[in-house]
């Protein structure tokens, strides 16, 4: 957790994002870089089928120097302490921005504060902390408010119980060691899966975990399942795999990570398992 991204509108939730960017940070030795992304909006579509952007120079000048102020006032009030902190802003769609941000610092963590969203909005839309959770290349922290690093002892892990994920597993430890933190490993029997003891057990053997609990739940819906199992165990945080389906694979079976980002109160750290 040397080089994190906090991509920043400054709002309540993206302020608490950095204040917590800035805890993990000092511990790690690590530097901040926080960005804004400045969407302008789409006033056309060329003949090529691409968007046109209304710019203007004096308006870009106005969001940029407001950017500035802001990110000033966040870093004079939060910034305290041993992290280095950069700020960057960035004109265009917010998600393919921090993607390329992502690539070109070689960020190794995001974090981004979230509303969450319910309703319609969710079903059709989503936030974009969930589009960037769906297609970071790094982990993702989901961040409603910041929480003090040393408060953050019990992690909740809910598992579909693969044993093809070693990638997310080993990062999975080490942010287990980075916090010294139990890890609480859940699994939820749905109407349509069970599990037995024993599998938990075997899957455990398998990936060597230390510092750890087993659980099995029943519920019908995963999401409200963890949410309910991480308050049973006073979590601190919740780390979770995500697949990172896209278009209508998403559409018609929405990510239970994502569930839980737009819902949970505490920390949601995931890590994308898909195929980049």
């Amino acid at each position: 957790m040397k080089k994190i991204l906090v991509p920043c509108d400054f709002s309540n939730p993206a302020v608490e994002a950095f204040k917590f960017a800035i805890d993990i940070a000092s511990q790690s030795g690590g530097t901040v870089h926080v960005l804004k992304v400045i969407e302008l909006p789409v006033i056309n579509v060329s003949a090529f089928g691409l968007p046109a952007y209304a710019f203007d120079e004096g308006l870009m000048k106005e969001l940029r120097g407001d950017a500035e102020r802001k990110y000033t006032r966040m870093v004079e009030k939060y910034g305290k302490g041993s992290a280095k902190v950069s700020f960057s802003v960035v004109v265009g769609p917010i998600t393919p921005m921090v993607r390329d941000f992502i690539i070109e610092k070689k960020c190794d963590l995001v974090l981004m504060g979230t509303h969450g969203a319910s309703g319609w909005a969710e079903f059709f839309v989503g936030s974009n902390t969930e589009k960037i959770v769906r297609f970071s290349t790094v982990p993702v922290f989901a961040i409603r408010k910041a929480v003090p690093f040393k408060s953050i002892k019990n992690i909740v892990f809910p598992t579909s119980l693969e044993l093809t994920q070693g990638d997310f597993i080993k990062k999975l430890k080490s942010l287990q060691e980075f916090f010294d933190a139990k890890l609480h490993i859940l699994f939820l029997n749905t109407p349509f899966n069970f599990v037995r003891d024993q599998d938990l057990n075997d899957y455990a053997r398998h990936y060597k975990f230390t510092n750890f609990t087993l659980n099995i739940r029943n519920d019908r819906y995963e999401p409200d399942g963890i949410i309910s199992f991480a308050a049973e165990v006073k979590a601190n945080m919740i780390a979770m795999a995500t697949h990172g389906r896209k278009g209508l694979s998403h559409f018609i079976s929405a990510s239970i990570t994502e569930d839980v980002v737009n819902h949970a109160q505490c920390p949601i750290w995931t890590y994308s398992i898909h195929k980049k």
